[in-house]
């Protein structure tokens, strides 16, 4: 009995010697797959601090220098540049989340299915894509569809929350719209649309997220940190969930405890599967 309560001391002694300073995008959908991995974490005994980025740029640039030692990404497509800039400093140590898609939508009631229609209702939503952020991963993507498919179309930069706006006015009056969301996110929740086929596989095929270390961070006495990590593991759907919560009224950390504390089995799994 001495024996085994020393040993759950000498554990929980590293565990709090260990501070995991873990970085997240700003984005709701691996905000909310970040905060829960905090959460179990903390219930494994580790100190945990998230920083949240706007710019993966500066995101690797902190992992790179140690501001950082834990990190969700991507590291195809949308992040394939500072992946394969920073790799050979960093390992992967688990699947986050699977399934982050993006493309272009347009409603349910509109009749084409495929990117390669666009030109043929060109006139009925008089030749716009609305899009979002200048410079964002499906803005690019989206400049590269209008020349590979030679749409005659003007792609319209704005903000998330104005495209999000002009798509809800547009579904109430059932009026046509071309536009571009993602999947997890609570937009595909609220509006009925579709993503348009991309048989020239422009926008990138569904993608995970990993969570990501500095090189050297977790060594061979850190076997239980690095299982704690990689235990966690979301379904998409769940994510979906979450980030409909954030967009029904609660914050994020209010959708994130009302997920944890209907998943107490499935987090006790993971306590015993950690250890």
């Amino acid at each position: 009995m001495a024996i085994i309560v020393f040993a759950l001391a000498s554990s929980l002694a590293l565990a709090q010697q260990k501070t995991i300073k873990m970085g997240s995008m700003t984005w709701e959908d691996s905000r909310s797959v970040a905060l829960v991995t905090k959460k179990f974490l903390e219930k494994q005994g580790y100190p945990v601090e998230l920083t949240v980025f706007s710019e993966w740029g500066i995101a690797y640039a902190a992992l790179q220098k140690g501001d950082i030692n834990l990190f969700i990404t991507a590291t195809d497509f949308i992040a394939a540049d500072h992946w394969n800039r920073y790799k050979n400093r960093l390992e992967k140590i688990s699947t986050a989340y699977f399934g982050v898609y993006q493309c272009l939508v347009v409603p349910s009631y509109m009749e084409i299915d495929s990117i390669e229609q666009l030109n043929s209702v060109a006139d009925q939503v008089r030749g716009r894509i609305i899009g979002v952020e200048s410079g964002s991963g499906v803005m690019r993507e989206a400049e590269q569809a209008i020349k590979a498919y030679s749409l005659d179309y003007q792609l319209i930069s704005g903000s998330t929350a104005a495209a999000v706006a002009e798509l809800r006015g547009a579904m109430e009056r059932k009026q046509p719209i071309v536009t571009m969301l993602w999947t997890p996110s609570w937009m595909m929740q609220t509006f009925d649309v579709k993503f348009l086929k991309d048989p020239k596989g422009i926008f990138a095929p569904p993608q995970a997220y990993y969570w990501v270390a500095r090189r050297g961070f977790l060594g061979d006495d850190d076997r239980r940190l690095r299982q704690s990590i990689a235990t966690v593991h979301l379904g998409i759907d769940e994510v979906v969930a979450i980030t409909g919560e954030i967009n029904a009224g609660k914050t994020l950390e209010e959708a994130v405890d009302g997920w944890w504390d209907s998943h107490q089995m499935r987090i006790e799994r993971w306590t015993v599967m950690a250890d």
